[in-house]
Protein backbone atom coordinates (compact mmCIF):
# COMPACT_ATOMS: atom_id res chain seq x y z
CA UNK A 1 0.00 0.00 0.00
CA UNK A 2 1.48 3.40 -1.02
CA UNK A 3 2.24 5.85 1.71
CA UNK A 4 0.78 9.14 2.63
CA UNK A 5 3.34 11.45 1.66
CA UNK A 6 1.03 14.56 2.24
CA UNK A 7 -0.21 14.60 5.73
CA UNK A 8 1.22 14.13 9.39
CA UNK A 9 3.89 15.89 11.11
CA UNK A 10 7.54 14.61 12.52
CA UNK A 11 6.99 16.79 15.76
CA UNK A 12 3.98 17.21 17.38
CA UNK A 13 5.56 20.40 18.32
CA UNK A 14 4.87 21.74 14.88
CA UNK A 15 0.94 21.78 15.75
CA UNK A 16 0.73 22.97 18.90
CA UNK A 17 -0.51 26.95 19.19
CA UNK A 18 1.24 30.22 18.47
CA UNK A 19 1.30 30.90 22.40
CA UNK A 20 2.47 27.07 22.76
CA UNK A 21 5.35 27.59 20.49
CA UNK A 22 6.72 30.94 21.90
CA UNK A 23 6.46 29.26 24.96
CA UNK A 24 9.04 26.39 23.72
CA UNK A 25 11.05 29.12 21.58
CA UNK A 26 11.91 31.68 24.86
CA UNK A 27 12.63 28.48 27.02
CA UNK A 28 15.15 27.29 24.74
CA UNK A 29 16.65 31.16 23.85
CA UNK A 30 17.00 31.32 27.78
CA UNK A 31 18.56 28.22 27.93
CA UNK A 32 20.91 29.10 24.98
CA UNK A 33 21.65 32.45 25.64
CA UNK A 34 22.90 31.60 29.23
CA UNK A 35 25.22 28.97 28.41
CA UNK A 36 26.56 30.76 25.57
CA UNK A 37 27.45 33.81 27.89
CA UNK A 38 29.21 31.64 30.03
CA UNK A 39 30.79 29.57 27.18
CA UNK A 40 30.74 31.47 24.24
CA UNK A 41 33.07 35.17 24.55
CA UNK A 42 31.47 36.17 21.18
CA UNK A 43 28.05 36.38 22.69
CA UNK A 44 29.09 37.31 25.62
CA UNK A 45 30.14 40.47 23.97
CA UNK A 46 27.31 41.14 22.33
CA UNK A 47 25.25 41.16 25.20
CA UNK A 48 27.98 43.14 27.68
CA UNK A 49 27.98 45.85 24.38
CA UNK A 50 24.19 46.61 25.11
CA UNK A 51 24.41 46.34 29.12
CA UNK A 52 22.43 43.26 29.12
CA UNK A 53 22.93 39.95 31.36
CA UNK A 54 21.89 37.11 30.38
CA UNK A 55 18.93 36.77 32.67
CA UNK A 56 17.66 39.76 31.01
CA UNK A 57 16.93 37.86 27.81
CA UNK A 58 13.93 36.55 28.09
CA UNK A 59 11.34 37.57 25.53
CA UNK A 60 11.23 38.56 21.77
CA UNK A 61 11.50 42.46 22.98
CA UNK A 62 14.47 42.00 24.89
CA UNK A 63 16.16 40.12 21.80
CA UNK A 64 15.30 42.85 19.96
CA UNK A 65 17.87 44.72 21.95
CA UNK A 66 20.61 42.59 20.72
CA UNK A 67 23.13 44.01 17.72
CA UNK A 68 22.26 41.42 14.32
CA UNK A 69 25.91 39.62 13.72
CA UNK A 70 26.49 39.46 10.00
CA UNK A 71 28.37 37.27 7.69
CA UNK A 72 30.64 40.05 7.47
CA UNK A 73 31.01 40.03 10.96
CA UNK A 74 31.37 36.46 11.57
CA UNK A 75 34.47 36.42 9.00
CA UNK A 76 36.21 39.20 10.66
CA UNK A 77 36.00 37.26 14.20
CA UNK A 78 36.92 34.49 13.52
CA UNK A 79 40.30 36.10 11.29
CA UNK A 80 40.65 37.77 14.97
CA UNK A 81 40.09 35.04 17.26
CA UNK A 82 40.71 31.97 14.85
CA UNK A 83 39.24 29.77 14.31
CA UNK A 84 35.89 30.28 15.38
CA UNK A 85 35.42 33.65 16.69
CA UNK A 86 34.56 32.94 19.61
CA UNK A 87 31.33 31.53 19.23
CA UNK A 88 32.22 27.84 19.71
CA UNK A 89 31.18 26.37 23.51
CA UNK A 90 33.85 23.49 22.92
CA UNK A 91 37.39 22.77 22.18
CA UNK A 92 38.45 21.68 19.22
CA UNK A 93 40.00 18.38 20.36
CA UNK A 94 36.34 17.62 21.08
CA UNK A 95 34.95 18.55 17.49
CA UNK A 96 34.13 15.39 15.04
CA UNK A 97 34.32 17.32 12.19
CA UNK A 98 35.27 21.40 10.95
CA UNK A 99 34.24 22.28 7.61
CA UNK A 100 35.31 25.24 5.44
CA UNK A 101 33.05 27.56 3.54
CA UNK A 102 33.50 30.75 1.68
CA UNK A 103 34.67 33.71 3.09
CA UNK A 104 36.56 31.80 4.84
CA UNK A 105 34.11 30.87 8.08
CA UNK A 106 35.10 27.62 9.86
CA UNK A 107 31.91 25.92 11.46
CA UNK A 108 32.24 23.17 13.55
CA UNK A 109 30.34 19.55 13.78
CA UNK A 110 29.22 18.02 17.15
CA UNK A 111 30.24 14.32 17.82
CA UNK A 112 26.32 13.65 18.08
CA UNK A 113 23.69 15.69 15.67
CA UNK A 114 20.72 16.58 16.92
CA UNK A 115 18.93 19.29 15.42
CA UNK A 116 15.65 18.24 14.33
CA UNK A 117 15.00 20.65 11.58
CA UNK A 118 16.32 19.63 8.63
CA UNK A 119 14.48 16.24 9.50
CA UNK A 120 11.37 18.50 10.08
CA UNK A 121 11.54 20.03 6.25
CA UNK A 122 12.57 16.53 4.40
CA UNK A 123 9.08 14.71 6.81
CA UNK A 124 7.00 17.49 5.22
CA UNK A 125 8.38 17.24 1.29
CA UNK A 126 7.52 13.66 1.48
CA UNK A 127 10.22 11.81 3.18
CA UNK A 128 9.19 8.82 5.10
CA UNK A 129 10.45 5.69 6.78
CA UNK A 130 11.65 2.78 4.75
CA UNK A 131 12.60 5.02 2.02
CA UNK A 132 15.74 5.19 -0.04
CA UNK A 133 16.97 8.81 -0.90
CA UNK A 134 19.93 10.28 -2.69
CA UNK A 135 21.72 13.24 -1.00
CA UNK A 136 23.24 14.96 -4.43
CA UNK A 137 24.63 18.08 -2.15
CA UNK A 138 28.24 18.24 -1.27
CA UNK A 139 30.35 16.21 0.99
CA UNK A 140 33.59 18.36 0.36
CA UNK A 141 34.04 20.97 3.43
CA UNK A 142 30.60 22.20 3.14
CA UNK A 143 28.17 20.91 5.89
CA UNK A 144 24.88 20.73 4.19
CA UNK A 145 25.71 16.73 2.94
CA UNK A 146 26.31 15.90 6.07
CA UNK A 147 23.58 17.55 7.86
CA UNK A 148 20.90 15.90 5.53
CA UNK A 149 22.66 12.36 5.81
CA UNK A 150 22.46 12.61 9.44
CA UNK A 151 18.43 13.81 9.18
CA UNK A 152 17.45 11.09 7.13
CA UNK A 153 18.74 8.84 10.04
CA UNK A 154 16.35 10.81 12.60
CA UNK A 155 13.09 9.57 9.83
CA UNK A 156 14.53 6.35 9.45
CA UNK A 157 15.36 7.00 5.63
CA UNK A 158 18.55 5.13 3.90
CA UNK A 159 20.88 7.63 2.93
CA UNK A 160 22.97 7.45 -0.49
CA UNK A 161 25.51 10.46 -0.33
CA UNK A 162 26.21 10.26 -3.71
CA UNK A 163 27.53 14.10 -3.34
CA UNK A 164 27.53 16.28 -6.86
CA UNK A 165 28.33 15.68 -10.24
CA UNK A 166 28.38 12.21 -12.62
CA UNK A 167 24.64 12.40 -13.55
CA UNK A 168 24.73 9.10 -15.74
CA UNK A 169 25.82 7.09 -12.64
CA UNK A 170 23.07 8.88 -10.62
CA UNK A 171 20.35 7.93 -13.04
CA UNK A 172 21.63 4.29 -12.70
CA UNK A 173 21.81 4.18 -8.96
CA UNK A 174 18.38 5.48 -8.92
CA UNK A 175 17.05 3.21 -11.23
CA UNK A 176 18.64 -0.10 -10.34
CA UNK A 177 18.25 0.60 -6.27
CA UNK A 178 14.97 2.05 -7.00
CA UNK A 179 15.52 5.53 -4.88
CA UNK A 180 12.28 6.97 -3.59
CA UNK A 181 13.28 10.26 -3.21
CA UNK A 182 16.48 13.05 -3.82
CA UNK A 183 17.70 15.72 -2.36
CA UNK A 184 19.60 18.26 -4.69
CA UNK A 185 19.35 21.61 -5.81
CA UNK A 186 16.62 22.39 -8.46
CA UNK A 187 19.01 22.91 -12.02
CA UNK A 188 20.94 19.38 -10.52
CA UNK A 189 17.87 17.73 -10.71
CA UNK A 190 16.79 19.56 -13.83
CA UNK A 191 20.25 17.87 -15.43
CA UNK A 192 19.04 14.32 -13.86
CA UNK A 193 15.91 14.37 -15.88
CA UNK A 194 17.61 15.41 -19.08
CA UNK A 195 20.29 12.73 -18.29
CA UNK A 196 18.04 10.26 -18.15
CA UNK A 197 16.59 11.01 -21.34
CA UNK A 198 20.11 10.75 -23.15
CA UNK A 199 20.53 7.55 -21.51
CA UNK A 200 17.58 6.14 -23.03
CA UNK A 201 14.99 5.84 -20.04
CA UNK A 202 11.78 8.25 -18.74
CA UNK A 203 12.44 9.75 -15.60
CA UNK A 204 9.11 8.91 -14.66
CA UNK A 205 8.29 6.04 -16.38
CA UNK A 206 11.63 4.27 -15.95
CA UNK A 207 12.70 5.58 -11.87
CA UNK A 208 11.30 4.86 -8.90
CA UNK A 209 11.24 9.13 -7.32
CA UNK A 210 8.37 10.28 -5.36
CA UNK A 211 9.82 13.23 -3.73
CA UNK A 212 12.23 15.73 -3.98
CA UNK A 213 13.68 18.14 -1.28
CA UNK A 214 15.21 21.27 -2.89
CA UNK A 215 17.66 23.64 -1.71
CA UNK A 216 20.34 26.51 -2.45
CA UNK A 217 18.79 27.92 -5.34
CA UNK A 218 15.79 30.18 -6.33
CA UNK A 219 12.99 27.39 -7.25
CA UNK A 220 10.90 29.16 -10.22
CA UNK A 221 7.19 27.83 -10.56
CA UNK A 222 7.96 27.26 -14.21
CA UNK A 223 11.00 24.59 -12.89
CA UNK A 224 8.78 22.92 -10.45
CA UNK A 225 6.24 22.06 -12.44
CA UNK A 226 8.67 20.79 -15.14
CA UNK A 227 10.85 18.72 -13.06
CA UNK A 228 7.49 17.58 -11.08
CA UNK A 229 6.19 16.44 -14.65
CA UNK A 230 9.52 15.13 -15.60
CA UNK A 231 9.31 12.73 -12.82
CA UNK A 232 6.25 12.39 -11.63
CA UNK A 233 7.20 13.64 -8.41
CA UNK A 234 6.49 16.25 -5.68
CA UNK A 235 9.28 18.93 -5.64
CA UNK A 236 9.65 20.57 -2.47
CA UNK A 237 12.11 23.65 -0.98
CA UNK A 238 13.41 24.63 1.72
CA UNK A 239 15.87 27.72 3.24
CA UNK A 240 18.62 28.03 5.36
CA UNK A 241 22.45 28.53 5.79
CA UNK A 242 25.58 26.17 7.63
CA UNK A 243 25.67 28.70 9.96
CA UNK A 244 22.60 28.57 11.58
CA UNK A 245 20.41 25.41 9.67
CA UNK A 246 16.61 25.33 8.14
CA UNK A 247 14.88 28.46 8.78
CA UNK A 248 12.11 27.63 6.49
CA UNK A 249 10.90 24.75 4.51
CA UNK A 250 7.51 24.23 2.17
CA UNK A 251 4.69 21.47 3.45
CA UNK A 252 2.28 20.00 0.90
CA UNK A 253 0.28 22.92 0.01
CA UNK A 254 2.87 24.99 -0.50
CA UNK A 255 2.38 28.80 -0.02
CA UNK A 256 5.66 30.06 1.82
CA UNK A 257 7.95 28.03 3.96
CA UNK A 258 7.38 27.31 7.77
CA UNK A 259 9.26 28.33 10.73
CA UNK A 260 11.07 25.21 12.87
CA UNK A 261 9.77 25.00 15.96
CA UNK A 262 13.32 24.79 17.24
CA UNK A 263 14.85 28.75 16.37
CA UNK A 264 13.55 32.20 16.01
CA UNK A 265 13.25 33.29 13.02
CA UNK A 266 12.55 37.46 12.40
CA UNK A 267 12.01 39.95 9.53
CA UNK A 268 14.07 43.18 10.53
CA UNK A 269 15.13 46.23 8.67
CA UNK A 270 18.23 46.46 7.80
CA UNK A 271 18.60 49.39 9.26
CA UNK A 272 17.43 49.30 12.56
CA UNK A 273 17.43 45.87 13.39
CA UNK A 274 13.81 46.41 14.47
CA UNK A 275 11.29 43.61 13.66
CA UNK A 276 9.40 43.84 10.24
CA UNK A 277 5.19 42.83 10.53
CA UNK A 278 3.84 40.48 8.07
CA UNK A 279 4.15 41.61 4.66
CA UNK A 280 6.90 44.03 5.04
CA UNK A 281 10.10 42.73 2.95
CA UNK A 282 13.58 42.82 5.45
CA UNK A 283 16.70 40.72 6.10
CA UNK A 284 15.85 37.14 7.63
CA UNK A 285 17.72 36.90 11.02
CA UNK A 286 18.29 33.88 12.78
CA UNK A 287 18.44 32.73 16.78
CA UNK A 288 19.62 29.13 16.55
CA UNK A 289 19.84 26.94 19.78
CA UNK A 290 22.78 24.97 18.99
CA UNK A 291 24.48 24.21 22.74
CA UNK A 292 27.79 23.68 20.29
CA UNK A 293 27.51 26.53 18.20
CA UNK A 294 24.90 29.23 19.45
CA UNK A 295 24.29 32.27 16.97
CA UNK A 296 22.30 34.72 18.66
CA UNK A 297 20.72 37.57 16.20
CA UNK A 298 22.30 36.27 13.04
CA UNK A 299 21.94 38.10 9.81
CA UNK A 300 21.34 36.21 6.92
CA UNK A 301 21.99 38.62 4.39
CA UNK A 302 18.82 37.42 2.61
CA UNK A 303 15.97 39.66 2.34
CA UNK A 304 12.37 38.11 2.50
CA UNK A 305 8.99 38.72 4.31
CA UNK A 306 6.63 36.34 6.30
CA UNK A 307 2.68 35.53 5.92
CA UNK A 308 0.83 35.05 9.04
CA UNK A 309 -1.85 33.14 7.56
CA UNK A 310 -3.26 29.88 8.79
CA UNK A 311 -2.38 26.13 6.30
CA UNK A 312 -4.40 23.35 5.98
CA UNK A 313 -1.65 20.94 6.39
CA UNK A 314 -2.07 21.69 10.19
CA UNK A 315 1.34 23.51 11.32
CA UNK A 316 0.41 26.88 12.83
CA UNK A 317 4.22 28.96 12.42
CA UNK A 318 3.58 31.53 9.87
CA UNK A 319 5.75 30.85 6.70
CA UNK A 320 8.60 32.77 4.77
CA UNK A 321 7.68 34.04 1.30
CA UNK A 322 10.57 33.49 -1.26
CA UNK A 323 13.90 34.89 -1.33
CA UNK A 324 13.68 38.28 -2.92
CA UNK A 325 17.52 39.16 -3.22
CA UNK A 326 20.56 40.02 -0.62
CA UNK A 327 21.58 42.76 1.94
CA UNK A 328 24.24 43.34 0.42
CA UNK A 329 26.07 42.27 -3.01
CA UNK A 330 26.67 38.92 -1.86
CA UNK A 331 24.99 36.53 -4.39
CA UNK A 332 24.26 33.02 -4.45
CA UNK A 333 25.12 31.10 -7.93
CA UNK A 334 24.72 27.25 -8.14
CA UNK A 335 23.99 27.24 -4.77
CA UNK A 336 27.31 28.67 -3.56
CA UNK A 337 27.76 32.39 -2.33
CA UNK A 338 29.94 34.31 -4.28
CA UNK A 339 31.69 37.95 -1.86
CA UNK A 340 33.04 40.80 -3.73
CA UNK A 341 35.69 40.34 -1.92
CA UNK A 342 35.93 36.60 -3.80
CA UNK A 343 35.97 38.42 -7.21
CA UNK A 344 38.68 41.27 -6.44
CA UNK A 345 41.20 38.23 -5.50
CA UNK A 346 40.57 36.59 -8.81
CA UNK A 347 41.31 39.85 -10.35
CA UNK A 348 44.56 40.33 -8.12
CA UNK A 349 46.14 37.32 -9.66
CA UNK A 350 45.96 39.08 -13.26
CA UNK A 351 48.21 42.76 -13.60
CA UNK A 352 46.65 42.78 -17.36
CA UNK A 353 43.25 43.96 -15.75
CA UNK A 354 42.25 46.99 -15.63
CA UNK A 355 38.49 46.89 -14.63
CA UNK A 356 36.62 44.14 -13.67
CA UNK A 357 32.99 42.08 -12.43
CA UNK A 358 31.28 38.87 -12.38
CA UNK A 359 27.87 38.96 -14.07
CA UNK A 360 24.89 36.42 -13.59
CA UNK A 361 22.58 35.46 -15.39
CA UNK A 362 20.03 32.62 -16.46
CA UNK A 363 20.20 30.31 -19.42
CA UNK A 364 17.13 27.75 -20.01
CA UNK A 365 17.10 26.74 -15.98
CA UNK A 366 20.83 26.98 -15.15
CA UNK A 367 22.62 29.84 -13.64
CA UNK A 368 25.61 31.53 -15.94
CA UNK A 369 28.68 33.65 -14.70
CA UNK A 370 30.80 35.34 -16.45
CA UNK A 371 33.64 37.36 -15.35
CA UNK A 372 34.24 40.38 -17.74
CA UNK A 373 37.31 41.71 -18.06
CA UNK A 374 38.78 44.86 -19.19
CA UNK A 375 42.38 45.02 -20.24
CA UNK A 376 44.80 47.59 -19.76
CA UNK A 377 46.33 46.85 -23.23
CA UNK A 378 44.83 44.81 -26.01
CA UNK A 379 48.21 43.57 -26.45
CA UNK A 380 47.24 40.23 -24.49
CA UNK A 381 47.06 36.64 -25.39
CA UNK A 382 43.35 36.12 -24.04
CA UNK A 383 42.24 33.03 -24.95
CA UNK A 384 45.50 31.88 -22.40
CA UNK A 385 44.00 34.39 -19.88
CA UNK A 386 40.71 33.08 -20.24
CA UNK A 387 42.23 29.48 -19.26
CA UNK A 388 43.82 31.23 -16.24
CA UNK A 389 40.95 33.63 -15.21
CA UNK A 390 38.27 30.41 -15.72
CA UNK A 391 40.86 28.45 -13.12
CA UNK A 392 41.03 31.24 -10.45
CA UNK A 393 37.31 31.42 -10.46
CA UNK A 394 37.40 27.55 -9.50
CA UNK A 395 39.70 27.84 -7.13
CA UNK A 396 38.30 30.97 -5.47
CA UNK A 397 34.92 30.98 -5.76
CA UNK A 398 34.12 26.61 -6.40
CA UNK A 399 32.50 27.76 -9.33
CA UNK A 400 32.90 27.14 -13.32
CA UNK A 401 32.16 30.30 -15.05
CA UNK A 402 32.25 32.10 -18.63
CA UNK A 403 35.19 34.89 -19.47
CA UNK A 404 34.03 37.95 -21.30
CA UNK A 405 36.65 40.43 -22.90
CA UNK A 406 35.08 43.95 -22.72
CA UNK A 407 35.42 48.03 -22.93
CA UNK A 408 37.15 48.88 -19.65
CA UNK A 409 35.32 52.30 -19.94
CA UNK A 410 31.84 49.45 -19.62
CA UNK A 411 32.72 48.95 -15.78
CA UNK A 412 32.45 52.22 -13.87
CA UNK A 413 34.67 52.33 -10.71
CA UNK A 414 31.63 52.32 -8.91
CA UNK A 415 30.17 49.50 -10.38
CA UNK A 416 28.94 46.36 -8.04
CA UNK A 417 32.14 43.84 -8.49
CA UNK A 418 28.50 41.37 -8.67
CA UNK A 419 25.69 41.70 -11.08
CA UNK A 420 22.61 39.72 -10.79
CA UNK A 421 20.81 39.96 -14.26
CA UNK A 422 18.47 36.93 -13.75
CA UNK A 423 14.77 37.13 -14.23
CA UNK A 424 12.72 34.83 -12.13
CA UNK A 425 9.20 33.64 -13.51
Amino acid sequence: MAQDRTRGHFKAEEALSRDQQEAIRLERLARTVSQAYAQAPAVKAKLDSVGAGPEEIRSLEDLERLPVTEKADLVRLQAENPPFGGFVTLPRERLCRIFASPGPIYEPWPAEYSDPRWAEALFAAGFRAGDAAAVTFSFHLAPFGFMLDASLKMLGVTSLPTGVGNTELQVGIMKDLKVDAVCATPSFLHALAGRAREMGLDPGRDLSLKAAFVAAEMLPESLREELEADFGMTVRQAYGTADVGCLGYECFHKGGMHFPVDCIVEIVDPETGKRLGPGEMGEVVATNFDPVYPLVRFGTGDLSSYVDEPCPCGRTAPKLTRIMGRVDQVTKVKGMFVHPGQVDQVAARFETLAAWRVVVTRAGQKDVMTFQAGLKSPDVDREALAREIKAALVEVLRLKGEVEFVDPKTIPPDSKKVVDKRVWD
